[in-house]
């Protein structure tokens, strides 16, 4: 069922995960149509079995599944892995959608959606995992702080025993905006701009959800990233590049 064999760079690979045959069919067409392998699956265990088959570079999740629902098989995935997810959610639903990103999803796409849509989220999603030609000005492979290391190249965050900390592509871009801002007064706008988010809604809190997920992971004595009430968060440590 996959398009004709390419490079990974060239023809990346995608497995969709939804128990709707017709949107499975559908979505699966208009992918390959663009040129992306795709893989397909219906429920929780044929996601596992298709991932352990092939290495994929994204994952298309819808929410509801029979079975193991697609929150919990997104927190599960992201115990051992790092690729990136899409997941799709029921339209309207703020807190399924808080929810996923909570559990490790990278953007959601709420249902009904139109394909090109998808599409550009997949794009977008992709090329922030994969890394961007550093910016003029940016020097150096690296960020360091508080015995923490951050490889741009690699796309890595390290802990003070050297322990790689697995992050979601939105957690990576969102820790690389404080690094090249600390000690600054960053506003939601901004962060949303520099993490290459999508453009927010009125009730959305992607960046405050992307915040907490990170606090979580680099958390410690010292509270690393600042809530500045009324302003947005501010990166407290000082950071040296390498």
């Amino acid at each position: 069922m996959d398009a004709p064999a390419g490079s990974v760079m060239d023809c990346p690979s995608i497995l969709v995960v939804d128990d709707d045959g017709e949107i499975l069919v559908l979505v699966a067409k208009f992918l390959r149509g663009h040129g992306f392998r795709v893989h397909t699956a219906r429920n929780g265990v044929e996601m596992t079995e298709a991932l352990g088959r092939t290495p994929v570079d994204l994952v298309v999740l819808d929410l509801m599944l029979p079975g193991t629902n697609g929150l919990d098989l997104c927190r599960d995935l992201r115990r051992t892995s790092s690729v990136p997810v899409v997941m799709l959610t029921a339209k309207g639903d703020d807190i399924d959608r808080i929810i996923g990103l909570e559990v490790g999803a990278d953007d959601y796409l709420p249902k009904p959606f139109n394909p090109r849509e998808l599409l550009a989220r997949v794009n977008a999603v992709l090329r922030r995992s994969r890394g961007q030609a550093a910016p003029a000005g940016r020097a150096g492979r690296g960020f360091i702080f508080d015995g923490w290391r951050v490889d741009t190249l690699k796309r890595e965050l390290s802990n003070p025993s050297g322990v790689v900390v697995d992050l979601s592509t939105g957690e990576y871009d969102l820790l690389v905006a404080f690094l090249e801002a600390p000690q600054r007064v960053l506003s939601r706008d901004f962060l949303l701009d520099a993490a290459r988010n999508r453009i927010a809604e009125a009730f959305d809190r992607t960046i405050d959800v992307q915040v907490s997920r990170l606090r979580r992971k680099i958390g410690g004595p010292l509270d690393l990233i600042k809530t500045v009430r009324g302003a947005g968060y501010m990166f407290t440590s000082d950071v040296a590049r390498f």
